[in-house]
């Protein structure tokens, strides 16, 4: 996991969305010629990405909102960002 830097903002990039699949009854990340299927842990993450807050306002928010730890937040959401930027499906501006 490479470390992100706490000002960075994680941001969804124009052509990619979140959709709730009725059928399915399942969320989903919807990228060009890609679907990720959510389970609840990145439809959190990905629902506190705003575009506005940074990836250290994200992962306080989250560790207040489940009750967990800071650190293991960070952690958890470090890998899951790095995830999907590095498949260039979120952007770290």
């Amino acid at each position: 996991m490479s470390a992100i830097e706490g000002h960075r903002i994680p941001t969804i990039p124009r052509g990619v969305r979140l959709h709730e699949d009725k059928v399915r009854g399942m969320w989903v990340l919807l990228a060009p010629e890609r679907t990720i299927t959510l389970d609840p842990i990145g439809l959190a993450i990905l629902t506190a990405l705003d575009g506005q807050r940074s990836f250290e306002d994200v992962v306080t928010g989250l560790a207040a909102q489940y009750d967990a730890p800071v650190d293991q937040v960070r952690a958890d959401v470090a890998d899951f960002v790095t995830g999907l930027a590095d498949r260039r499906i979120l952007e770290l501006v």
